[in-house]
């Protein structure tokens, strides 16, 4: 058993609400794999309680935290270092304290994605990416996506925010939601960043007869697994990759920052949070 002693390292997820949260059970879970004498925990945290927040948990000698919806910009505002991607992304998601004191933060979301595209087998490199959506997770998406010289196309029912994120980022193309679907025979990869498709949100049939036999579909969302548009692929007979692996690879950084400890993630870990989805 896992014993916590008064040397533990601890680091925390905040969000508002929190609950969802499925990162405390995979970090304890491998915090427990490698008996490590620490802690993750959840916080319910406020907007307007934020930075008194950071600041407290800082004070309190937490390694860091990662953060949810509703603060990765506000994390981002109270960073003292942060990378090229983070400031890409404008957000941060992973926040750690150094020795010195600073605040330090990344974006891990997008590279998270990348790896688990990776573990499949999947190759990037000169692939043609059609992105659905254009908010947060499309942003880092496509960042990671571009430094794997891949190429991208962004689609999103709201032209104006898939030409701002085309502009923003410096390569990309552009397809009207209307047509995305009559243009899916060019593309080696289709990715869903919307919510649509999630569990509790708008449903929404995904239409794929344009697809070329070798077209791979996948989902950043992952309750349920398998959303409509993985169904509808499957039933096409194309290559499916769910979003599970984005949520499990992206929390491998801080964990490491945190703890010390590069973690891996396996077939086991994998159930273990698969099944927290099912209750």
């Amino acid at each position: 058993m896992q014993i916590i002693t008064g040397k533990a390292k601890i680091a925390a997820v905040l969000g508002w609400p929190i609950e969802h949260s499925r990162s405390p059970l995979l970090h304890n879970f491998w915090l427990q794999r490698h008996l490590i004498d620490g802690a993750y925990i959840p916080l319910a945290v406020k907007a307007e309680d934020f930075n008194t927040v950071i600041q407290s948990i800082k004070a309190a000698g937490f390694k860091g935290c990662n953060v949810t919806i509703p603060h990765k910009e506000a994390a981002y505002q109270c960073c003292d270092v942060v990378d090229e991607t983070a400031r890409k992304m404008r957000s941060v998601n992973t926040l750690w304290f150094a020795d010195d004191g600073k605040i330090c933060g990344t974006s891990t979301d997008g590279d998270g994605f990348v790896a688990n595209l990776k573990d499949t087998g999947l190759t990037l490199t000169n692939k043609k990416i059609l992105i659905l959506g254009a908010g947060g997770a499309a942003r880092s998406v496509a960042y990671s996506l571009i430094q794997e010289n891949a190429q991208i196309s962004i689609t999103n029912r709201t032209l104006q925010r898939a030409e701002q994120l085309v502009q923003d980022l410096g390569a990309g193309q552009i397809i009207k939601w209307q047509s995305w679907a009559k243009e899916l025979g060019q593309f080696d990869l289709l990715i869903n960043t919307t919510s649509l498709g999630m569990e509790g949100k708008e449903d929404f049939q995904f239409d794929l007869q344009h697809a070329r036999a070798d077209l791979v579909v996948t989902d950043i969302v992952y309750v349920p697994r398998m959303t409509p548009l993985l169904i509808a692929a499957q039933q096409k007979g194309l290559k499916t990759i769910e979003g599970l692996g984005m949520l499990l690879h992206q929390a491998r950084l801080g964990f490491s920052k945190w703890f010390g400890v590069d973690p891996s993630v396996d077939h086991e870990l994998t159930e273990f949070v698969a099944n927290s989805l099912k209750k």
